[in-house]
This record gives structure tokens, C-alpha cells and sequence, in this order.
């Protein structure tokens, strides 16, 4: 018998160990890259490393590897500038089969221009190169919000079940390991939020930072948004936000007290309508209040309407400091940004079909329009 079991495995093994995965796509993009392939037959998962960057047949997390039906995809995050080979490899019955290996996908950095890297502060988890920062702890977000789970330092109980309930864990700024929650899919209202936002605070600890990100380019935040107050180094970055219903009533905005926040390569789209007239495309888009040190960066906003908002009841001229660049106002209405007491940097942004105006420049600001601030005059910047 045990024979004839030995033979039967020497039968069926050449079988599943020489099925390779055909890789469709490959691609390097901004300190990340990704692969798709087609699905083999009989292969019950699959494990992706990555090649460059210092490292060799570095595997990625499980769930950066995700079934689409007809094809897998798996994204890279957290990679260094540079060139980078992708291997792929069927997994049946716990035996890797034969690998399948990428040609060079070329990963380029982010732009780090802007007042949120001002006075040598790293905003979020990653560092400068786009590598994580030592000691970071990495969660990953589904539509199945209520299974994540965290230890975190100082909080009220562990671990931390779901989102908010870990957000809140950190909100005490006792634990300043570096956080990355990165979001995947289509993810609605998590069970548990503040007035509908999940709210980021981390006690602004200079030594904390938290990144919030979309791994793909199918993560949505469909009816809830992000709130941050309380807060510093914190980066918002490949996410999409639709329909949101929070009471604060902004797809993302900084609230009160924050410093070197960085959103970047955002899309945002319709919040849910409001009960006033100037609320049928949600109340806002990507706010900013109370706040300094911000960049707002390489963000697409899809016929927004009310899109950025800047100052409220600040009272002051000084200390106020942000950078727009390189967003891409896609046919929105108004407030690209509508300033109020803030030095705003305002440049190399994408006016296109807006129906209103561009930048409003009101009370007590100054908007500059040229690259380095510090070399320009006030101007109103319509670029």
C-alpha cells in the first residue's frame, strides 16, 4: 500500500510541479509595481517575490495577491526607486511549483515637493526612499473590516478589533511604531466609525506616523471618509472616496491641529448629496483646517463640487503653510483652493471644465503661484 501511495504521488507531481503561470502584465510605478497572470489549474495558491532594490526572492504578503475570476494580480509596495524583476509561483499542496519570472519593471519615486517634508520630517510610515520605516506594522482592510486585529501600546483593550477600534489605540500616542493601513477593494462603511469618518489623532507625537493607502488601483472608501485632527506626519495616499455621508461631510479633511500631512494621487469623487443648495455633489472634497505643513499632491477630483477648502476660523496670518501641486481638477466647480489666512503654494495644478473659479484667495492669505515660494510675490495663480 505505501508503495502504490508513493507511486501515485510520483505519477500526479511531474504534473502540478511543471505548470507554469503565464504573466500577462508587469509594471514598475511610483514606488510600487505590479503582475498579472493567468490562473493555473490545480494550483490551490500562489507566492510572488520581487527581485532589486538590495533584496533577493523577497515574497510579498498573501493578501497583495488577489483573484480577479478570469486573472490574479499582486502589488508591491514599499519599493526603493530602481529595477526590479517579479518571479510568480503556482503553490499545490504546499509544494511550489515551477516559477515564472517578469522581465525589468523600472520603479520610480514619488515627488516629495511641497511644506509637508519641510524641517526634515517624513510624513507616514515609509521613509524618503519609499521603503518602510523600521519597526512599522503593516494591517490590510477589506470589506470584512471586523476581522483586523492589532495589539497596540496603551490602548483600552487587546488587541484592537477593526479599524477605528485600532485608530483609536494610537490616538493616546503611546505606541509610535510607524502604522500602514493599506485598504483593499471595495470597502464601505466599516460597523464601527466616529460620525461616520475613520478618524486618525496620534496626540502629535513627533515620533509617531501613520500612512492610510489603496493597494491596486480598485481600493474605494464608498460612504465613509477620513478624518484627521490631533495629528501629525500622516499621508493619505492611492484611495478613492465616493459618497460620502459623514456628518463632517468631506470625502478627507484635516480638522483641527495638524501638522506634515501629505495627500497624494487620490482620486475623489461625488460626496452624498447635502440638505442645502450648494451640497448636491457632497459637502466637500479634501479640506484643510486649523492645519500647517500640508501637501495636497497629484490628486484627480472628478466633478466635484465644492473641492478644497482652506481655513476657516483660523484668526491668524502666521504659521499657516501648504503646497498644491500637480492635482487635477477634472470639470469640478469652485474652490481650487477657496483660501482663507494661509500662505498657500499653488502650482503646476490642471484646471480643466471648471465651471466657477479656480483659486480664491480671501481673507487675510496669500497665494503664490511660482515653484519656490520663498522667491515670489503674492499673485493668484490660475495655472
Amino acid at each position: 500500500m505505501k508503495k502504490s501511495l508513493i507511486y501515485l504521488g510520483m505519477l500526479f507531481s511531474p504534473f502540478i510541479l511543471k505548470a507554469q503561470v503565464t504573466i500577462t502584465e508587469a509594471a514598475g510605478w511610483l514606488e510600487s509595481a505590479y503582475i498579472k497572470w493567468n490562473p493555473v489549474s490545480g494550483a490551490d495558491s500562489y507566492k510572488v517575490y520581487y527581485t532589486g532594490g538590495g533584496l533577493t526572492d523577497k515574497v510579498i504578503d498573501t493578501q497583495l495577491i488577489r483573484s480577479y475570476g478570469g486573472y490574479f494580480r499582486a502589488d508591491l509596495l514599499g519599493l526603493s526607486a530602481g529595477n526590479y524583476t517579479i518571479k510568480v509561483v503556482p503553490v499545490t499542496g504546499n509544494v511550489e511549483g515551477p516559477a515564472a519570472v517578469s522581465g525589468s519593471v523600472t520603479v520610480l519615486p514619488h515627488d516629495r515637493n511641497g511644506f509637508a517634508h519641510n524641517n526634515g520630517r517624513v510624513p507616514g510610515a515609509y521613509n524618503l526612499n519609499g521603503t518602510l520605516k523600521s519597526n512599522a506594522v503593516v494591517i490590510y482592510v477589506t470589506q470584512d473590516t471586523n476581522t483586523v486585529s492589532l495589539n497596540v501600546t496603551g490602548a483600552n483593550i487587546n488587541p484592537c478589533v477593526g479599524l477605528q477600534t485600532i485608530l483609536d489605540g494610537f490616538k493616546k500616542g503611546n505606541d509610535t511604531r510607524p502604522l500602514v493601513v493599506r485598504l483593499i477593494g471595495n470597502v464601505t462603511d466599516p460597523s464601527y466609525l466616529l460620525n461616520g469618518d475613520a478618524v486618525i489623532e496620534n496626540k502629535n507625537i513627533d515620533a509617531a506616523s501613520i500612512t492610510v493607502e489603496g493597494v491596486g488601483n480598485d481600493a474605494v472608501v464608498n460612504g465613509w471618509g477620513i478624518r484627521i485632527k490631533n495629528a501629525t506626519n500622516i499621508e493619505v495616499r492611492n484611495l478613492g472616496f465616493m459618497l460620502t455621508d459623514a456628518s463632517e461631510g468631506d470625502n478627507l479633511s484635516l480638522q483641527q491641529n495638524n501638522s506634515y500631512i501629505w495627500a497624494h494621487n487620490n482620486d475623489l469623487f461625488y460626496g452624498a448629496p447635502g440638505s442645502d443648495a450648494d451640497q448636491e455633489k457632497g459637502d466637500g472634497a479634501l479640506d484643510a483646517k486649523k492645519s500647517t505643513y500640508i501637501t495636497f499632491s497629484y490628486n484627480h477630483f472628478w466633478d466635484n463640487g465644492k473641492s478644497c477648502l482652506l481655513g476657516l476660523s483660523e484668526g491668524t496670518t502666521a504659521g499657516l503653510y501648504i503646497t498644491y501641486h500637480h492635482n487635477w481638477f477634472d470639470h469640478s466647480d469652485s474652490r481650487h483652493p477657496r483660501v482663507r489666512y494661509y500662505s498657500a503654494h499653488v502650482y503646476n495644478n490642471y484646471y480643466d471644465g471648471n465651471s466657477k473659479y479656480g483659486v480664491g484667495s480671501t481673507l487675510g492669505s496669500s497665494v503664490c503661484g511660482r515653484k519656490l515660494f520663498q522667491k515670489c510675490q503674492i499673485s493668484y495663480s490660475y495655472l
